[in-house]
């Protein structure tokens, strides 16, 4: 049995339901905090516990009989992420599942100035230590993201925001779709890198805005404080903006810069592109 948590978030809702399309329903199981969220799937056969990375005894009820185990990672920022992921390796462990995945990010290292990089790093940490096959998956920077990042660019015409450094901006959709490929396929053993093929920066963007909307995108580049002085003046309360204020650092000290082909491959297809994404938002 594949057991997934979070199953009813937008991650692993996918992965969970794209495993459905090439495996048999009672093959599946999840592991959610809510189990009248994800009614739908019991009502298809799935197998569906409550499970909570707070609550270890719960995750091994619901980790029951998986050979593979895919562990999202938490979206809590103030929560100790490496801990609670633990809970979750100790938990497949515990029931004696034979590979644990686990959803992390492009960049992930200790030293890296975004916050979720370094948790991301301690949980793979974590991973290699437990002597259980694993499999980080390191998806690139979701380009959905570049909503919050890019400013009210449709009413100034300015993309204005903190110098920046290439990114290789991937669609959320295909980094779940290659989960469950790897899941459903041949194991990878240790990180595999999904990204898209090309690493952009905003100022690339703006140039794409420009070609799509038919009217000047421009990049202005702000300075760090100055940008967060104006992100909290303008509501932003201030631990989000240095939170956000942490990507641009990431970017440009190269940590998203990095590309590679293994995406593209375990989809066969070639991975949308962040002109993709911004087609949809002029």
């Amino acid at each position: 049995m594949i057991v997934t948590t979070g199953a009813t978030g937008a991650l692993n809702g996918r992965t969970t339901e794209k495993l459905l399309e090439v495996l048999p329903a009672d093959r599946i199981g999840v592991s959610v905090r809510d189990v009248t969220r994800a009614q739908s799937l019991a009502e298809r056969g799935v197998r569906v516990r409550q499970g909570s990375y707070t609550d270890p005894a719960a995750l091994r009820h619901s980790f029951e009989d998986a050979e593979q185990v895919l562990l999202v990672s938490t979206s809590d920022p103030h929560a100790d992420g490496v801990a609670l992921h633990r809970n979750g390796i100790e938990a497949a462990q515990a029931v004696g599942a034979r590979r644990v995945l686990y959803t992390s990010h492009q960049g992930a290292h200790p030293d890296t100035p975004f916050h979720p990089g370094r948790d991301h790093a301690g949980t793979e940490a974590a991973l290699a230590e437990s002597g259980v096959a694993w499999t980080s998956l390191r998806n690139g920077f979701y380009a959905h993201s570049l909503d919050w990042f890019l400013g009210p660019w449709q009413r100034t015409g300015t993309i204005a925001a903190p110098a920046d450094g290439p990114t290789s901006w991937t669609h959320r959709e295909d980094a779940a779709d290659a989960a469950a490929v790897l899941l459903a396929g041949a194991p990878v053993d240790g990180p595999v890198t999904l990204t898209a093929r090309e690493a952009v920066t905003f100022e690339d963007i703006a140039a794409v805005l420009t070609e799509l909307t038919g009217r000047t995108v421009r990049r202005v580049v702000v300075d760090d404080e100055e940008w967060v002085a104006d992100s909290v003046a303008a509501g932003t309360p201030e631990p989000m903006a240095r939170f956000v204020l942490s990507y641009f650092q990431a970017a440009r000290a190269g940590f998203f810069a990095g590309t590679d082909p293994a995406l593209g491959d375990l989809l066969g297809r070639e991975p949308r592109t962040v002109r993709d994404l911004l087609a949809t938002r002029v």
